[in-house]
């Protein structure tokens, strides 16, 4: 198996970028640089030799750092082939399918729109790690500003899909205002609540907050459950369209 070592930097007000190093190659990657100067930093202390950028989608804050970075490591910048004219410094545009290498380390590319209408992840399976971007976060999911509600919910089944114990890092710090949002109509969930909990007390220190695990969402996430009848009879949405549940929930969520 290729082992990815990961480290996680806190950047602007409350995103994540993440720089990923194979170790039997020693080849890097940073994940959604939003800015340079703290990812530079980190690299020339760590003595990684990043030789890629991997963009899960367009906005400012995940691609505003590429070009610097590409100027100090000369790496390639990967990103979303239908987003491409948007991603700066591009040089490899990629889809649902492709692959993408780290030395030894292989990435599937998974198209992932809703939150935008080209998004994409990063998968390497044989790490159980996906990098999502802004599609799904702990006990929450992106905003649709492109996409449509019936796109992010075939996202959110996609990675729903993967294999239970996948390791999910996403682009954003938003646990604790998900997690009122979702205590707000299941109050009974002792699960959920101890999520909350285990959160608020990691949140308090200099932890970060990801990854989380797929088969724990599933569990607790409300915009994972828009099909559960159960959680459909909960919300007072019995037997509805699942993508109607799921817009719902976000629309509850945009306005909380």
């Amino acid at each position: 198996m290729a082992r990815i070592d990961v480290k996680v930097i806190k950047v602007l007000r409350d995103n994540y970028v993440f720089l990923l190093n194979h170790r039997a190659s020693g080849a890097s990657a940073v994940v959604d640089p939003g800015i340079a100067g703290p990812i530079v930093t980190k690299v020339d202390q760590l003595g990684w030799r990043v030789r890629k950028i991997l963009c899960t989608h367009h906005h400012a804050d995940q691609i505003g750092g590429n070009l610097d970075i590409k100027r100090s490591f000369h790496c390639e910048v990967v990103g979303p082939r239908a987003e491409a004219a948007r991603i700066p410094g591009i040089t490899s545009e990629v889809g649902d399918g492709d692959k993408v290498s780290m030395g030894e380390a292989e990435a599937t590319v998974l198209d992932l729109p809703g939150h935008t209408a080209g998004h994409i992840g990063y998968w390497f399976k044989d790490s159980s790690i996906l990098f999502c971007g802004d599609v799904l976060y702990p006990m929450g999911c992106g905003r649709l500003f492109e996409g449509t509600a019936e796109q992010m919910w075939q996202s959110l089944l996609k990675i729903r899909a993967l294999p239970p114990d996948t390791k999910i890092y996403c682009a954003h710090e938003y646990a604790e205002r998900n997690y009122k949002f979702a205590r707000g109509f299941d109050r009974d969930n002792a699960v959920l609540r101890k999520r909350g909990e285990d959160y608020r007390t990691l949140l308090q220190g200099d932890a970060v907050g990801v990854p989380f695990t797929l088969s724990d969402e599933i569990a607790i996430n409300p915009f994972l459950r828009a099909d559960d009848p159960a959680f459909q009879r909960q919300i007072g949405m019995a037997g509805k369209n699942p993508v109607e549940v799921f817009a719902e929930l976000r629309r509850r969520r945009d306005e909380s």
